[in-house]
């Protein structure tokens, strides 16, 4: 048993089932026992998952020549600044180096700043926020809770609020019975926070996910756990020990940030925003490498991002309206 399968016990056995939310939120950011708080590093060879931030320095170079061309089309400002959402291990930190770099990390509770221009890159940032479940039963919306049974298992709840109610109508297709949700306000808040800081410049999105129409092919909702690049629903075991994740709502990004002012200016898949970085110097820079050893990996990294994670992925460009 985990340290913080027995925090989260004993708190359900004081005060009742919990929300998932509360569940997933401690699962990664407790401050001791958390996923992401832990000192053994979670990505790579030997970690649990790879992210497109683990491929480099392709990934790098192609996404500073993409922000280079934003950066032109602004004028080239001075002060342009790059703000790195979920920045993790800094991995983009030498790519953006040209520019004004802030990492802000939530496991590091790093401070957006006030007002600025430029960019705010998020990659793999908004699918490792903590989200609520809710299931619809009878013509509602319905809580789903953590309870305790020797093992943690999900037990129905209230009524959904009347914000998390207004997500679903928005931002999903008309409900059909028995189809469970992940509504995820902590994005929301993010896009309206970033509408507010952005003096002028674009929220750059990478992530996976599905718009509105796409929605419906996720009848049981799309939480899933990572351990040792293993993928399994289950994800209430072990907290603190492995990942856990869930897509992103696009059609909730675009629609909320158009109401906060964040413009939709692009929306393709990673490997569309790629080809485009790539295109000025067909990917010469992206390649040139001082051996054909590393020559050959930067090559089989660029095909890994265009026939990989290229097509699952997607790219938002949110452009600040003020």
């Amino acid at each position: 048993m985990t340290p913080l399968t027995e925090i989260l016990r004993d708190r359900i056995r004081r005060d009742g089932p919990i929300s998932f939310r509360h569940f997933m939120k401690a699962a990664l950011y407790h401050p001791v026992h958390g996923y992401y708080r832990r000192p053994r590093d979670p990505f790579g060879q030997h970690g649990d998952f790879y992210t497109a931030e683990q491929i480099q320095p392709v990934f790098g170079i192609l996404m500073a020549a993409r922000i280079r061309s934003l950066y032109q089309a602004m004028g080239a400002p001075p002060d342009f600044t790059v703000v790195e959402l979920g920045a993790g291990r800094r991995e983009m930190a030498e790519a953006f180096s040209e520019w004004r770099y802030i990492p802000v990390d939530l496991s590091a509770e790093t401070a957006m700043p006030e007002r600025f221009r430029g960019v705010v890159f998020a990659n793999e940032f908004y699918d490792a926020l903590p989200v609520e479940q809710v299931t619809f039963r009878d013509g509602a919306f319905r809580e789903l809770r953590v309870a305790w049974d020797d093992r943690f298992v999900w037990t129905p709840g209230p009524s959904v609020r009347e914000e998390v109610a207004d997500y679903l109508l928005r931002y999903f297709p008309p409900p059909t019975d028995g189809a469970l949700f992940e509504v995820n306000l902590d994005a929301l808040a993010w896009i309206e926070r970033i509408a507010r800081s952005l003096e002028t410049g674009l929220a750059f999105t990478i992530d996976y996910g599905y718009t509105r129409a796409e929605s419906i092919r996720f009848p049981r909702g799309s939480l899933m756990s990572y351990r040792r690049h293993h993928a399994d629903e289950n994800v209430l075991e072990d907290p603190g020990e492995q990942d856990i994740t869930a897509h992103v709502a696009f059609t909730a990004l675009q629609e909320y940030g158009a109401r906060v002012g964040l413009e939709a200016a692009r929306f393709e898949t990673l490997a569309q925003t790629l080809l485009a970085a790539g295109e000025p110097d067909r990917f010469a820079a992206a390649l040139a490498a001082s051996t054909s050893d590393e020559e050959l990996r930067r090559r089989l990294q660029l095909k890994s991002l265009l026939f990989g994670m290229g097509e699952t992925f997607r790219t938002l460009l949110q452009k600040a309206c003020q």
